[in-house]
């Protein structure tokens, strides 16, 4: 809503404007009226909408054509005021001042008129049969007031209205010729209600509706209330209750019965807690709240955020197969004003046998927007209504903003829950193979993917440690001759090369010593179509050799020509080392698993860190339940437990080390 209000009055000279604003202010008819009244500002305690009012007059004897000019471009309501003894007054409302006003009018913008009839006192007549035809001819008139300056008749009604006519104008949401709801009102409260529709089932209960009320009014309807609103709906239309509930157009009934009864702000207020704007348009601050993110940070999604995408997915799964359907994916999109997911969506993450996405991939998309654009994610959520259904104040408190990547690496240990990897080949070395086998997806489900409908990115989730984590692909293009700073920001790097194709590993190679052999971003060999015949690269070293001479892992096989879903091991390794960039040295050594020893070394720390924290639990938990035994028996007897539960631990981790 406007934080303020200009009013400006204009009109022939002698009709009353001065005496109106001089009446409004001293609340007595003046003596003696000045030629114009200084500009007055009436404070927000004072007004009705609790908003400060500035009143400006017009005289034609004291101003230029360019000081109205000027008054007309900033005003926010024009009052254009009449003398109902003045024929000649009236003419000129229509023949002067409208099309004077719509000239100096950005015609994209949109002020609202009000004709004011003064002078009432002399006349027993109403000038309204006149009035009317011209209403009805401009769509820009708000209202018809008529006052008197003198009686005191109807003045601050004039000014409430004019006030009215900014904060809650009738035009974008009425149609007083059809005297129906205008069709850019209707799509706006639609979208409420489907927000609003908690479990989707096309009518709001009296949960549902208490919920709309307490977030709109801050204040809850009693029962009767409740049922004396469906009462009302009942009366007028058949369909507008079911189930004892109210259905959408039970929904747009009342807002059409509020704006018909001169109570526009009921749904202004609705419009803008939803976070309309004047033209009924989702405003920036709304869909885009500001979210700082400092250098080397990414964004993620919190917990409360993940549960209410839950929550939007399990309210459109109408079959309860964990998977969206084309039709149910365009049930939940139906908020939005266009539809933000592309064919390319199904190709990036996991779908079921049906190409439909499912439960993890529909999540795994959230967090891969959220990663790359997160103004989008903010976007997204807002046209879901995340904020009002979690009660937040804007889409902001979704997201977490994560520590600088240094600190991470510092601290030898991360928080983050999404890490990027980029994958570079040359052409036709299996990238897209590579990315499309992270979704479960064999060589004879890719060949069934469109050249349209593929996608550069690909995210799902593996464990590290028990831990869930996004692991995010993405395919660099291979015209790339290096490696900007931005195409470098991930947190490990893929070199794909085909090993059927003899001219496949050089650009590996080059693009290795040009931009990643200085880097500190640990980089994996790959040599895709394992399960083709090998041939010898056309480079001075074979990629064992040149692995081994730069201290890499050495290329690790991979196919997702396979009769099953390829493996996922190699993704999970590919995450272990993002997320523990400074194992990847230490973890050297000529057994030719290094992958597997990033893993057992790893896997020690973590074992260790939990018989640690095993310990310190163990002693607190004796502390609080015997603190009256100081005795050296009891000590003894803890320092016995802990010693043993520290051997059990290490025989733990050797067992699993047999076993890998």
């Amino acid at each position: 809503m406007r934080k303020d209000v200009r009013i400006l009055l204009v009109g022939e000279p002698k009709v009353g404007k001065t005496s109106l604003i001089m009446s409004l202010v001293s609340e007595e008819f003046p003596d003696e009226v000045p030629l114009r009244a200084e500009e007055i500002t009436i404070p927000a305690d004072v007004t009705p909408e609790r908003v400060p009012t500035h009143i400006v007059d017009y005289s034609e004897a004291e101003q230029s054509d360019e000081q109205l000019y000027q008054e007309i471009s900033k005003a926010n309501v024009i009052c254009i005021v009449y003398s109902v003894n003045n024929k000649k007054s009236i003419e000129k409302v229509t023949s002067h001042w409208i099309p004077l006003i719509n000239d100096r009018i950005d015609k994209d913008s949109r002020v609202p008129l009000i004709l004011v009839g003064n002078k009432s006192d002399l006349v027993e007549h109403s000038s309204m049969e006149t009035i009317l035809p011209i209403m009805n001819q401009y769509q820009d008139i708000e209202t018809c007031v008529e006052c008197s300056a003198k009686n005191l008749k109807n003045i601050s009604e004039l000014f409430y209205y004019a006030q009215k006519a900014v904060l809650h104008p009738t035009g974008p949401l009425y149609c007083p010729e059809e005297k129906e709801l205008k069709p850019s009102c209707i799509k706006s409260l639609t979208r409420i209600f489907k927000v609003s529709d908690l479990d989707n089932d096309g009518i709001l209960n009296d949960n549902e509706l208490n919920f709309f009320q307490r977030t709109c009014f801050n204040t809850p309807l009693a029962p009767q209330a409740l049922e004396d609103v469906k009462n009302v709906v009942r009366r007028n239309m058949a369909d507008g209750v079911k189930d004892n509930g109210l259905t959408l157009k039970g929904f747009l009934f009342l807002h059409t019965l509020f704006i018909q009864r001169g109570r526009h702000e009921t749904t202004w207020t609705v419009l803008r807690r939803f976070g309309y704007d004047d033209d009924l348009e989702l405003t920036q601050e709304y869909l885009f709240p500001v979210v700082k993110i400092p250098p080397d940070c990414t964004t993620e999604l919190n917990h409360n955020a993940y549960l209410f995408l839950q929550s939007v997915f399990d309210k459109h799964d109408k079959d309860r197969d964990c998977a969206l359907s084309p039709e149910e994916v365009k049930d939940l999109f139906k908020v939005f004003p266009y539809m933000p997911w592309g064919p390319d969506v199904n190709n990036t993450v996991c779908t079921n046998d049906q190409g439909w996405i499912t439960y993890q991939g529909y999540l795994s998309q959230w967090t891969l927007t959220t990663y790359l654009d997160v103004q989008r994610s903010l976007e997204y959520l807002g046209y879901l209504g995340y904020s009002i259904i979690y009660e937040q104040e804007s889409q902001a408190a979704a997201i977490t903003v994560t520590r600088n990547k240094r600190i991470d690496l510092q601290k030898k240990q991360t928080q983050r829950s999404v890490f990027r990897c980029n994958v570079l080949g040359a052409r036709g070395s299996g990238k897209s193979g590579f990315l499309q086998a992270f979704l479960g997806k064999n060589l004879q489900r890719q060949r069934r993917i469109r050249e349209d409908h593929k996608s550069l990115y690909a995210i799902s989730t593996t464990y590290v440690y028990g831990q869930e984590k996004y692991l995010l692909l993405h395919e660099m293009m291979p015209d790339l001759d290096f490696l900007s700073e931005v195409d470098l920001a991930c947190d490990v790097v893929c070199l794909i090369y085909d090993v059927n194709d003899p001219n496949s590993f050089e650009y590996c190679a080059k693009m290795y010593k040009q931009s990643l052999m200085d880097s500190k971003t640990p980089c994996v060999v790959i040599a895709a179509k394992s399960d083709l015949h090998e041939v010898r690269q056309n480079y001075t070293l074979s990629p064992h050799e040149f692995c081994r001479k730069h201290k890499l892992h050495p290329p690790q096989p991979f196919t997702c020509n396979t009769t099953d879903a390829p493996s996922k091991d190699l993704y999970t390794r590919l995450t272990t080392m993002a997320m523990y960039p400074h194992a990847r040295l230490r973890c050297m050594c000529a057994c030719n698993k290094c992958a597997f020893c990033l893993c057992h070394k790893l896997l020690k720390m973590e074992l260790l860190r939990s018989i640690q924290a095993q310990l310190r639990r163990v002693a607190h938990n004796r502390h609080m339940a015997q603190a009256d035994l100081k005795n050296s028996t009891f000590w003894l007897r803890a320092s016995l437990g802990a010693t043993v539960f520290a051997v059990l631990g290490f025989a733990m981790y050797r067992a699993l080390l047999k076993q890998r």
